[in-house]
């Protein structure tokens, strides 16, 4: 499987993939690091990504960004105030939920927000697999903390709709937190651990979070949120600022102008990124309305007292998750900073002032750091990719609790539950015990509704338990229901079931003959089993149904390959516009000496044919294979004389290798060097013939085609020449690498025997087979025959390993 990590973020996004024994954060078709997160619709096909940015001004009110900001609404969230301001399509329900209303194919189209963000996963995902060379499925997508159960189940449709399996919906800061403690190999114990905390100020809102990290885990111990504090609020401070100042100065209404509302809002964030580095920037918008350059310039004292009232709000969040957290300012080792809001000089003293003067660290990369730590928790799930063990322990933003209908037999029974409160450990499970007599309904909801984003619903699921068995005695059926926050964040309903007890004899004991014992009845032990009755149940969510899915996934499907067809067709269309203007310019340039007149005056027709159909009517709007079948039929007359060409090219470096080849191989055949010695002479003879041959060959059609015009066809092609040359040289390599014969052994005469190499002579010793006599250097040794011949002791050797017939070969 491929392990894929996607970053989505409200401006843009950022892709990680393992390999290479580490993380690489990919690019994409125009080689930048950050997709934009936009959605185009246009007359002919979708625009995503790069495209969609590129037509952003003349099609703004088809491009819908902030796709992260919408998905899991609905039209009357207040939230979406808000995000009009950033854009400029038509906002509408779609089934309940949000979505946009855009032209697309001449007509007028509605989409969801869940459908949108699907069509930008498809870009993500076809981006990843053309530079993984492989099919892409497996996925883990960072997101907001902030998102609710119902925002989590829209983005894992839109990721099943894109044909993405989200193998988990991971925290943004979470995510951060992990690429920084991966690789980390001096962490502490857990009785001790080392406390981060991470601030994340991005386009659109800030987080922060506070991480308890051992060895081989992390636990997020709280976090905060402001959801509408990010550099795009700091743009918008700053177009208000402009918009007034040009009311006054050139009597201009920005804000009542979509385009120039635009067109402002894009010089006020490259304004921003000056100021960041510099005291003082200047602004210029050309024709920003009614044919009026504006221009005007800010300094950076009056730019932060312009943004106090945002840089006001920073403190907030990094308090609250300090409290929450039960540590104070001084139990924090490290502040580590993320988001591209952070390098804004006023926001990075605030955070510090907010924090008593804590050094802040960006250790970490502050654009792509989640989006390596989504890579890294999806390198978890591969069987692939060897990784270090690290356990991640996240927490719950928002209390859930679940509800139900007070027993008609227990009058004093409560009727809500809160399950999972703020701060529960994610994934987890508990269960619950009802009892019954029959069916029964529960709800599950947030807790403390005000707390959520906008105006999202507060209800997250519901449970309809039915056949309930009933007791035999006739009292309540104890219900046990299993409940869980799984690894996304996501509450769902797991089980429900009864519980039975069964006493059952245990079998006696074998005696050693493996005959049973006999025990008195009085002996035999009881032992009791709990046996799980499994209870039919229905649960409801907010995800999508299957079938609903299924029709999604095919409309996404067509759209898909509409656009593919669509680029395709655009693609040989400028292909057959290159090859007209290419080849016209070069007819009388480089390929002037090889084409013949009447092929010159019969292409320069079918060029400006060719050209003039391309843009008519009929050639603007024509299908794949007319373009292909136009291209085809200016190459027949075309391609020969690209031919010539590119052979008078070539031909003189393959001439060149193959004269070089013949010599190599002749010098070598005629050589009286050592090496060469033990070839006979009939087989390097041999060598010197073929080559002569060759060379021959080479000198005749060398002279015919010198005396061949260049307008006609060679009659000495390189692909000749190579061939040749392959001839000499596996003609002459067997002959000439023969390897020299080994050395004849001789037997040695009877009755001798050679010392081997290494081998000591006696100086002056010899010895008699049975007179038992040795002199070994001179001196004389005689055994005692009357003494008792004495066996040596046996002793323990360790025999030499044999070596296996594949260290033989």
């Amino acid at each position: 499987m491929s392990v894929v990590g996607i970053d989505f973020g409200t401006l843009h996004s950022k892709i990680g993939v393992a390999r290479n024994r580490g993380i690489d954060i990919i690019v994409n078709e125009v080689s930048n690091r950050a997709t934009p997160s936009l959605v185009a619709f246009g007359p002919k096909q979708r625009a995503i990504g790069e495209p969609a940015k590129t037509q952003e001004t003349s099609n703004f009110r088809n491009t819908i960004g902030c796709l992260k900001r919408l998905i899991g609404r609905t039209i009357q969230d207040p939230d979406l105030d808000f995000e009009k301001k950033y854009i400029h399509a038509t906002l509408v329900d779609v089934n309940g939920t949000v979505g946009a209303e855009v032209s697309y194919l001449g007509e007028k189209h509605t989409f969801s927000a869940t459908q949108l963000v699907a069509m930008y996963l498809g870009k993500l995902r076809d981006i990843t697999s053309h530079e993984l060379k492989t099919i892409v499925s497996d996925v883990v997508i960072a997101i907001p903390g902030w998102y609710t159960d119902i925002q989590r189940r829209a983005l894992q449709d839109a990721a099943a709709i894109a044909g993405l399996n989200t193998l988990r919906v991971m925290n943004e800061t979470t995510a951060a937190a992990l690429s920084w403690g991966i690789t980390k190999t001096d962490l502490p114990d857990a009785e001790n651990p080392r406390h981060i905390m991470f601030v994340d100020v991005g386009h659109s809102s800030m987080s922060v979070s506070v991480i308890a990290f051992s060895k081989g885990q992390l636990v997020v111990k709280a976090s905060a949120y402001d959801r509408h504090l990010g550099g795009r609020d700091i743009d918008y401070a700053l177009l208000q600022h402009f918009a007034k100042e040009f009311q006054t100065k050139y009597r201009i209404d920005v804000l009542g102008n979509p385009k120039a509302t635009f067109r402002l809002g894009v010089g006020c964030e490259r304004l921003k990124k000056v100021l960041s580095a510099n005291s003082e920037a200047p602004l210029n918008v050309e024709s920003i309305m009614n044919d009026i350059d504006a221009s005007s310039k800010l300094s950076r004292d009056d730019y932060e007292q312009l943004i106090a009232p945002l840089l006001n709000r920073i403190s907030h969040p990094l308090e609250q998750a300090l409290v929450e957290s039960g540590l104070t300012i001084e139990q924090i080792d490290a502040v580590e900073l993320i988001g591209g809001s952070t390098r804004i000089p006023a926001v990075r003293a605030r955070i510090q002032e907010a924090l008593g003067g804590k050094p802040l660290s960006t250790t970490l990369n502050q654009d792509e750091a989640v989006a390596r730590g989504a890579t890294f928790a999806c390198a978890f799930f591969s069987p692939t990719f060897r990784v270090r063990e690290f356990h991640v322990k996240d927490i719950s933003q928002y209390p859930i609790k679940v509800c139900w209908e007070r027993s008609e037999f227990d009058p004093d029974e409560d009727t809500e539950l809160v399950v999972f409160p703020r701060g529960n450990t994610v994934p987890s499970t508990k269960v619950l015990t009802f009892f019954r007599k029959g069916s029964f309904d529960i709800d599950a909801q947030y807790a403390e509704p005000e707390g959520l984003p906008g105006g999202i619903n507060p209800w997250v699921a519901h449970f309809t338990a039915k056949d309930v068995p009933a007791v035999p005695n006739g009292d309540l059926t104890c219900v046990k229901l299993k409940t869980r926050l799984n690894l996304h964040g996501v509450m769902s309903f797991d089980s429900a079931y009864v519980e039975e007890v069964e006493e059952r004899e245990e079998p006696p004991a074998m005696d050693v003959d493996g005959d049973a014992a006999q025990p008195p009845a009085e002996a035999l032990k009881r032992k009791r089993v709990v046996k799980k009755i499994d209870i039919p149940f229905k649960a409801f969510a907010s995800s999508l149904d299957s079938s609903i899915l299924e029709k999604l996934k095919e409309e996404e499907a067509q759209m898909h390959a509409a656009d593919k067809l669509v680029q395709d067709t655009e693609d040989r269309k400028n292909a057959l516009e290159e090859y007209v203007y290419d080849t016209r310019g070069k007819l009388d340039d480089r390929y002037a000496h090889y084409v013949q007149s009447a092929e010159k005056a019969k292409l320069l027709v079918m060029l400006q044919e060719a050209e003039d159909w391309l843009y008519s009517e009929e050639g603007e709007d024509a299908a794949k294979s007319a373009y292909v079948a136009k291209l085809d039929a200016l190459k027949v007359v075309g391609d020969p004389i690209v031919a010539r060409y590119r052979e008078a090219e070539d031909r003189p470096r393959a001439i060149a290798e193959l004269r070089t080849t013949i010599n190599e191989y002749m010098s070598q055949a005629t050589s009286s060097e050592e090496r060469f010695a033990h070839i006979e002479e009939k087989d390097k003879q041999a060598v010197v013939e073929k080559c002569a041959t060759v060379q021959k060959w080479l000198e005749d059609q060398i002279a015919r085609q010198a005396e061949r015009p260049k307008s006609q066809d060679p009659v000495l092609k390189s692909v000749d020449i190579s061939k040749k040359r392959d001839e000499v040289i596996f003609h002459a390599i067997p002959i000439l690498t023969k390897p020299k014969p080994k050395p004849v052994k001789t037997d040695t005469p009877s009755g001798t025997q050679t010392p081997h190499s290494g081998t000591q002579t006696p100086h002056s010793g010899t010895q008699t087979p049975q007179g038992g006599t040795q002199t070994p250097q001179g001196g004389t040794q005689t055994p005692d025959p009357g003494a008792k011949q004495q066996q040596a002791p046996p002793k323990a050797t360790e025999e030499a390993p044999q070596p296996s017939e594949m260290d033989i070969d």
